[in-house]
């Protein structure tokens, strides 16, 4: 029955559902995990790098995480090449806000504008819906810290904690036991790299597959984005393998003694 309606992105099949929209959903269902955790004192952010060569450079071709304004940061999850079209309007977007009315564009104001141009792609004909997701993390003088995820929809929505791509369900049972709204950053560091090397397929993780940064504010103040180094990645890598593999032997030696 499905394959009537799949064809087109602007019909609905007799249950009510744009099949279009599901098959975007589930390309970004298997691209590389992306985490977003809100702290006491900032935002964290972490993503899985896809290395599908030793030949290739690094370039910004392969980072997950992009600057939109000074305020604003994003995960893609999901095809990249759709994603540099939306990535490119909401800067657009939010330095003509800045330029009008001379200051920062508010952070759900940039979400819900990105938001409205995928949607439309999901109502006009000879269109297709973007195959992306995004995390948005920024911060404004309103509300503060702030972290949302968007979908191919069109729809988005506010979050303390959340993952998307590849085996999101099992980082979010994680975030259920692990992550606490009073959390700093740093606590929220080692919550996000253990997130990442519970879900990705890789027996030996290393840093040049996890790329993990900030958002919180400077001694002057200012909302600052920084991006930790590998030599720091391994360091919570090195600290959250060391913490599984005790918790691994308190559980044998529970076992072995009942």
């Amino acid at each position: 029955m499905s394959r009537r309606y799949d064809q087109s992105t602007t019909t609905f099949s007799p249950e009510g559902r744009l099949h279009q929209v599901e098959y975007a959903i589930e390309a970004i269902n298997n691209a590389g995990t992306c985490v977003g955790l809100l702290s006491s004192d900032g935002i964290v952010l972490t993503a899985e790098r896809r290395v599908v060569s030793k030949l290739l450079a690094p370039s910004k071709t392969s980072e997950k995480t992009y600057t939109i304004d000074s305020h604003v940061v994003a995960l893609v999850a999901g095809l990249t090449a759709d994603a540099n079209i939306l990535i490119n309007q909401s800067r657009l977007g939010s330095q003509r806000y800045l330029y009008k009315y001379q200051e920062q564009m508010p952070v759900e104001q940039v979400v819900r504008s990105v938001c409205n141009y995928k949607q439309a792609y999901t109502q006009f004909g000879g269109l297709r819906p973007f195959g992306t997701a995004f995390l948005f993390a920024g911060h404004d003088s309103k509300f503060g810290f702030q972290l949302y995820q968007t979908d191919p929809s069109g729809n988005y929505s506010g979050w303390k904690a959340t993952v998307i791509g590849q085996n999101n369900q099992a980082g979010k049972s994680i975030l259920k036991t692990d992550y606490k709204p009073e959390n700093t950053v740093e606590e929220n560091l080692k919550v996000a790299v253990k997130i990442l090397l519970k879900t990705m397929d890789s027996a030996t993780p290393g840093p040049e597959r996890i790329e993990l940064s900030t958002l919180r504010k400077n001694a002057e103040g200012v909302v600052q984005h920084y991006t930790l180094s590998d030599a720091e990645v391994l360091k919570f890598i090195e600290v959250i393998q060391a913490e599984l593999e005790s918790e691994l032997q308190r559980e044998q030696a529970v076992t072995g003694d009942i």
